[in-house]
């Protein structure tokens, strides 16, 4: 029992290790420093900005005003 607590624990530091590694990273590399510009980059001319153009087979697109979600 004593050893799958200590085998739980070194895989949760090993992960924490990790994710701490992956934000420093980030932050080192510029990755947060225009987070607008990248939250855009999934558009383009086919598909601008706030106008939805994608639904589940069969469905209708849907304006904001007639779904809220």
């Amino acid at each position: 029992m004593l050893q799958a607590a200590i085998a739980i624990l070194v895989v949760m530091g090993i992960i924490a290790s990790s994710a701490l590694a992956a934000f420093w990273w980030a932050a080192r590399n510029g990755q947060f420093e225009n987070v607008e510009k990248g939250s855009l980059t999934i558009f383009d001319a086919d598909e601008p900005v706030g106008k939805a153009t994608d639904s589940f087979p069969g469905d209708e697109v849907k304006t904001p005003a007639e779904n809220p979600f």
